[in-house]
């Protein structure tokens, strides 16, 4: 395609599970989610989703109704994955499925016997509880089963954590897990256990979705001009990240926290939230829908 040369109003950066994907069924469950990302994307709106999920995931529950939706060939849409380690353009111009050739950060990647080890634990001691995501290029992750409640899950998380700490603390690695740091006998940090409401996530120091806000900068700088301003949107404290990037690169930036529950932090830039009191897709259907009006009339 052509790259265009005039910079668009607004670039959206977009966690999927919450804003997008119900963090109940996993999926996109709000039609006008779709119809307004399309929307928006058709409309010259650069759409880039940073996520800690993976590649398949996204294939599966995001770019396919994305296409069935009728997303055109030469729209602006993005995939990082696995809080940067993995990244793709996405658009029907792509075959197969609708994704370009996916690109991989080989150097963030879990060691493979860890993570051979974890696959072990889980079907020894946890699946009753969660299963092991085996679509991850570079991560390491452990998701809440969806037929288990989402406390019966919170409960038994952290059991769950520490025994993942302390494989990477007898192969004489450095970890932490929020304010839990233990590092290697050298004082360093190489690695990160990141609990969600869902799932946990063992991860290099060097992911996160800042990493992923730079990501989808170079892929943005690859087809077209950068947006005059950013929405950053996302259910965690951890999402913030993409717009402390964007902000700290002179960007204009606002985030949309769409489970503002979580505290509210203090931040150089606006936080918006929604209106109504809704939370996850429905905030973020909300909000999506809300740009639609604003942008297309």
């Amino acid at each position: 395609m052509n790259a265009p040369t005039a910079q668009p109003a607004l670039g959206l950066l977009l966690d999927v599970d919450g804003p997008i994907a119900s963090p109940v069924t996993r999926s996109i469950a709000i039609p006008a989610i779709t119809r307004d990302l399309v929307a928006l994307a058709a409309a010259g709106v650069p759409v880039v989703f940073n996520t800690g999920r993976s590649d398949a995931f996204i294939r599966d529950e995001v770019v396919g109704p994305l296409i069935a939706a009728g997303l055109p060939a030469g729209a602006r849409v993005h995939g990082v994955c696995e809080k940067g380690a993995s990244w793709f353009s996405i658009g029907p111009e792509h075959s197969p499925g609708g994704m370009s050739e996916v690109q991989v950060d080989e150097t963030l990647a879990m060691p493979a016997d860890f993570a051979a080890e974890m696959e072990q634990l889980v079907a020894d001691e946890w699946s009753d509880l969660v299963f092991f995501d085996r679509t991850k290029r570079a991560m390491v992750s452990i998701e809440q089963l969806t037929t288990v409640a989402s406390a019966a899950y919170l409960a038994r998380q952290r059991a769950l954590d520490e025994q993942a700490m302390e494989a990477l603390v007898r192969r004489g690695l450095g970890v932490r897990r929020l304010d839990d740091v233990r590092p290697d006998a050298a004082g360093e940090v190489q690695w990160r256990v990141d609990p969600t409401i869902i799932s946990t996530d063992v991860e290099s120091v060097h992911l996160g979705k800042d990493r992923g806000a730079e990501r989808a900068l170079e892929l943005l700088d690859a087809d077209g001009a950068r947006p005059l301003a950013w929405r950053t949107v996302g259910d965690s404290r951890s999402d913030y990240a993409m717009a402390d990037w964007l902000h700290a690169q002179g960007h204009e930036v606002a985030h949309v926290d769409v489970r503002p529950a979580d505290g509210v932090p203090s931040t150089p830039y606006p936080v918006l939230t929604s209106a109504t009191g809704a939370i996850h897709d429905e905030a973020g259907a909300e909000f999506l829908a809300g740009w639609a009006a604003q942008l297309l009339g």
